[in-house]
């Protein structure tokens, strides 16, 4: 059987390619400036200035597009975090270095673009964010490329991100459709092209790897989309404001797998490929087996999604019909 290989055998079997897919990001990556999404204009003072705090009659935005904001800020601010785990698993030398720097000073500008629009336009309650933000970035983030062994972490952490990252640019774009603002929706619309060249990036490596070590990559992948979860899933409210964005459309089951994970597995060629051994033709065949049982699962959340929606439609008839 073959021997897999190690993180810096792979890494340096990588490098090559890493080196190829920086500079196509480099050749392709818009330079943009935060201040520039911001209506500076609606701004005022709070209390602590002699202005107002805060109250819920001030957002302009509705309970779905205010969980949605929420939950992608404090996404994104978790950022030395994934940092962290980015640097440590990839490297530090070359072109991974490069990336790494990059990647961690584009996506910085996500969370001060969200932010100063939040405070700015007065779309949710500064003190409650600050709060959940101290929260979430003291817990930090656990990183899915524990899940590995040798030579696992760089292949877990490539998987990851690959689908973190399509996932995020769909919940992005879907949650400035939300905000019903023009102003928001061409700012996530930005962030959302950010996202999109970064997942295209370690997609491309991932794809890379999986050329290199096809058996060991794909029992990466696997279990990274078994144990799936999206970056923020121990911030506060989480739960709540998951639901809220599942039963409004900004992010649910369906949209995981038809928008995120069909289409990366297709780019891949995950059922088409013939470089697997019997290992790696048994990790396929599990893998298939999750997607049918996803499948499943989503079918069932869009029935009681539906049910639930048509409950709340007929309660909202009944009350504007007794209040006429």
């Amino acid at each position: 059987m073959a021997r897999d290989l190690t993180q810096l055998e792979l890494l340096q079997e990588l490098a090559g390619v890493a080196e190829e897919n920086v500079n196509r990001h480099l050749s392709m990556a818009k330079e943009w400036h935060p201040h520039d999404y911001v209506p500076w204009d609606e701004g005022r003072n709070f209390a602590a200035l002699g202005g107002d705090d805060w109250d819920l009659e001030q957002s302009q935005l509705d309970e779905v597009a205010r969980a949605a904001m929420i939950t992608n800020l404090l996404t994104e601010d978790n950022l030395p975090s994934y940092h962290r785990e980015i640097a440590d698993n990839f490297s530090r030398d070359g072109a991974w270095g490069t990336w790494v720097g990059r990647w961690t000073a584009e996506e910085n500008r996500h969370g001060i673009v969200m932010r100063d629009y939040l405070v700015v336009t007065r779309a949710v309650d500064p003190v409650a964010l600050e709060r959940a933000r101290m929260t979430h970035m003291t817990n930090g983030f656990a990183s899915p490329a524990e899940m590995g062994g040798e030579g696992g972490s760089f292949l877990h952490s490539v998987s990851y991100v690959t689908f973190q990252e399509l996932a995020t640019r769909v919940s992005h774009r879907n949650t400035g459709k939300a905000c019903n603002d023009p102003i928001a929706d061409r700012m996530l619309q930005r962030i959302a092209a950010d996202e999109n060249l970064h997942m295209i990036f370690y997609r491309n490596m991932c794809g890379a790897a999986l050329d290199l070590a096809p058996d060991q990559a794909l029992e990466s992948i696997t279990q990274v989309l078994e144990r799936f979860e999206m970056p923020g899933a121990g911030m506060p409210d989480f739960r709540r404001n998951g639901v809220l964005m599942a039963k409004h459309g900004i992010y649910d089951l369906r949209q995981h797998l038809e928008e995120v994970v069909q289409p990366v597995l297709r780019k891949w060629r995950i059922f088409e490929r013939t470089d697997f051994t019997a290992r790696g033709e048994a990790t396929r065949e599990r893998l298939g087996e999750f997607l049918e049982k996803l499948d499943s699962q989503a079918s069932r959340f869009e029935e009681q999604r539906d049910r639930m929606l048509a409950r709340e439609a007929a309660k909202r008839e009944k009350s504007a019909a007794a209040a006429v």
